[in-house]
Order: C-alpha cells, then sequence, then structure tokens
C-alpha cells in the first residue's frame, strides 16, 4: 500500500463542472484531491479488504437479527419503544436494502479493522462509482498510469443491477429520491442515485426532504400531492424516528430505501453487540457500552456517541486520564460506547481512512479519505486509487 505522488489533469474542474461533480472544492478547501493516489496490490484488496468486508457485513446482519427480537437489546440500542414493531417486521420481512460503508483500520500489512458500519445514509458514493473511475481512465489514457492498472470498482454496475432487482422482483417501479435542501454533497449523491435507477428503467422523481406531506389519509405525498409509495431517503432513521411525522411511518407503508431495519446497523451500539457476538474477531475492535467500561483494559480507547454523524463528539481516554476532546458535535444525549483506539495509518502528514462499499450484500469497492487530523469529518479529502 503506497501513496503516490501523482500529477493533477490539467483540465479536471472543467470535466467536473461538465459531469455535475459540484461539490470538489467545499467551503474554500479541496475535498477532490489528484495530487496523489493509493496503490495496492490484488491481494491486499482480495483477501484484506473485500473478503472481510463480505463477512462482516453478514456478522453486522446476524446482528440486526439478535436485536429485533430483543426488547432488552432494543432498549439498550436507544430505538424508541413505539417504533420496535415497524424495525423488527421491516426485517422479517426481508425488506429489501441498497448500499452500505464499512469504514476500515488498513495499513495494507495487518488485519483491517471495523470503525463503523455507515449502513443508512453514506455518501461519497458518486466520487467512488464514477468520478475515481474516470480519473483512472484518464490517466491510463495519458501514459501516466500503466495500462494494466485497475480499480476496486464495481460500485455503479452493481448499484445499476440492484436497482433492476427492485424493480423485478420487489415492484419498484417509481422511486422518490430524497435530501435535505442545505447540503450540495448530498444532492449530489441522490442525483447520481436517480441516475443509476433510470438506467434500471425506474422512474425516478426527486424533492426535497422539507417538502414531503402528510395526507389527511396518512400517505406522505409529494408537491403535485402523489402518494410516494417507495422512497430513497438521504436522511438518518434515527432523526426520521423522533420527528414529529416518526408515528405516521408505519401506517403510511412506504418501501424506504433504507429499510426501517438499517437502524440497528447505523447506531454505534452495533460495535459492542459485534463484539460480544464475534470476541477477538480478527478485523473487529474490542468495544464495550459505557456502563461496561469496568471491562476495558489498559491503555487508549475511544468513546463514541451510539448516534453521531461526520465523526463529531468523538473523544480519546488513555487510562485514568481526563478525556480528550476529538471533534466537537451536538451528539451523546442517548448514551456512548467505548472502542478500542487504532490509530489510522499516517503517510506523511496525512491520516488515512478505508471505506469499503457494499450494495446488498456483494463488496464493490472502496474509497480513501485523508485527513490531518485522526477523526475523518465530512471535509477530510477524498483520494483516488489503483491496483496494480
Amino acid at each position: 500500500m503506497f501513496r503516490m505522488a501523482s500529477q493533477p489533469r490539467h483540465n479536471w474542474q472543467q470535466l467536473a463542472a461538465e459531469y455535475g461533480f459540484h461539490f470538489h472544492t467545499m467551503y474554500g478547501e479541496p475535498y477532490w484531491d489528484e495530487s496523489a493516489y493509493y496503490q495496492f496490490t490484488l491481494h491486499q484488496i482480495e483477501q484484506d479488504i473485500e473478503d472481510p468486508s463480505a463477512e462482516l457485513h453478514q456478522m453486522c446482519l446476524h446482528v440486526v437479527d439478535k436485536v429485533v427480537n430483543s426488547e432488552a437489546l432494543l432498549t439498550q440500542c436507544q430505538i424508541p419503544q413505539a417504533h420496535w414493531d415497524f424495525i423488527a417486521s421491516s426485517w422479517r420481512e426481508k425488506q429489501p436494502s441498497l448500499y452500505s460503508r464499512l469504514d476500515l483500520v488498513y495499513d495494507g500489512q495487518s488485519p483491517a479493522k471495523l470503525l463503523e458500519n455507515n449502513a443508512d445514509t453514506p455518501t461519497s458514493l458518486y466520487e467512488t462509482g464514477f468520478w475515481q473511475w474516470l480519473w483512472l481512465e484518464n490517466l491510463v489514457d495519458a501514459g501516466q498510469i500503466a495500462r494494466h492498472a485497475d480499480q476496486f470498482n464495481s460500485l455503479q454496475e452493481k448499484l445499476v443491477y440492484r436497482f433492476e432487482q427492485l424493480r423485478q422482483q420487489y415492484n419498484y417501479q417509481r422511486i422518490h429520491f430524497s435530501c435535505c435542501e442545505d447540503s450540495v454533497e448530498d444532492r449530489g449523491t441522490v442525483q447520481y442515485l436517480q441516475d443509476c435507477a433510470s438506467a434500471a428503467g425506474i422512474d425516478a422523481p426527486f424533492l426535497f426532504i422539507e417538502d414531503i406531506g402528510l395526507s389527511d389519509t396518512g400517505y406522505f405525498t409529494d408537491l403535485d400531492d402523489n402518494a410516494i409509495t417507495r422512497c430513497f431517503k438521504l436522511y438518518p432513521w434515527e432523526f426520521m424516528l423522533r420527528e414529529e411525522f416518526g408515528d405516521a411511518l408505519e401506517a403510511a407503508d412506504v418501501g424506504w430505501l433504507e429499510p426501517p431495519w438499517k437502524s440497528v446497523l447505523s447506531n454505534k451500539a452495533l460495535l459492542p453487540l459485534l463484539w460480544q457476538e464475534f470476541p477477538n474477531h480478527p478485523n473487529l475492535l474490542p468495544a464495550f457500552f459505557e456502563q461496561d467500561k469496568h471491562r476495558t483494559t489498559a491503555g487508549k480507547w475511544i468513546k463514541k456517541p451510539l448516534f453521531s454523524r461526520e465523526g463529531a463528539n468523538i473523544s480519546l481516554l488513555n487510562d485514568n486520564d481526563s478525556p480528550t476532546t476529538l471533534s466537537e458535535g451536538p451528539y451523546g444525549e442517548e448514551g456512548f460506547i467505548l472502542q478500542q483506539y487504532q490509530p489510522l495509518p499516517r503517510y506523511g502528514d496525512q491520516y488515512v481512512l478505508i471505506g469499503s462499499w457494499l450494495v446488498d450484500d456483494l463488496p464493490a469497492g472502496i474509497s480513501i479519505r485523508e485527513d490531518r487530523s485522526l477523526i475523518t469529518q465530512d471535509l477530510s479529502r477524498y483520494l483516488p486509487h489503483i491496483i496494480l
């Protein structure tokens, strides 16, 4: 696993404008960075990332089955009791999912370790499935990268195929796509998914989350008062279950992407539950609920809220020292978990995080984020990769 310096394409900003990549720079800071790329061997990709990702995913699904069948675990996950049946039914009915991303610590030598599962609202999808592949094609054509170089990236093909399955097997003929108004990155992610759905023959209208209405008959509606029967929402379940319209979710009878059972996977409580079910697994880090702090060993531990986004509200605990705040934020009211500290690999002054994507149950590619901070957040830079 090498970090290789690279000459940026002279026209990449023009290409970004042509292809609708409108968030390559955010708040005056570069988000997309092609001044370097990461190089992997095929063995590293297949044996160290792809295979463990598939296994970790199945382990996570095992935990979902445990949680939805246990009132004690649903309580421990801080899932509102009013929605227990709603979530459990979505699991037992095998309501289909679309995609997810596992965040991994990997240095090219040691086993990859799971940091968390972004199973409900992961972004950086467009950059992974399309834009970094276009970068590779351009550099190969220009002779800057060997012609036999490849990339672990079947994300777009698998997304289109998954949408075809949803249309043919689950009658997803029309899917409303939605996100919040205030994020150009979220809108870019959803537009990419709309394009993939359209390629699969699905009608894919868009409306903002803020524009979804509730009819007198209990159905969610769009701005034309059409009933929403299938909906992809880039909006977290932990918000939806607690908001004003949360009580209408079950009766509204919407096929949600992601389905309600994903609220278990996107919850940091997943991490100690995985450790309980699969202790000492080579791809897991020891993790405990905060009330089980006495079970931790000496050394450094990361304290994470059950619900948090973009790396917010993270602290470092070092034996008996006072916690060191690594990132601020609004989360933590529902409680915390402790996960053994595993530093991200460092290349120069950059810490590197691997995102391993799955479409339904199949590994589909990786994304790479860099930051000078130990915590990967929403403005951490995205770098492409190759297999050589």
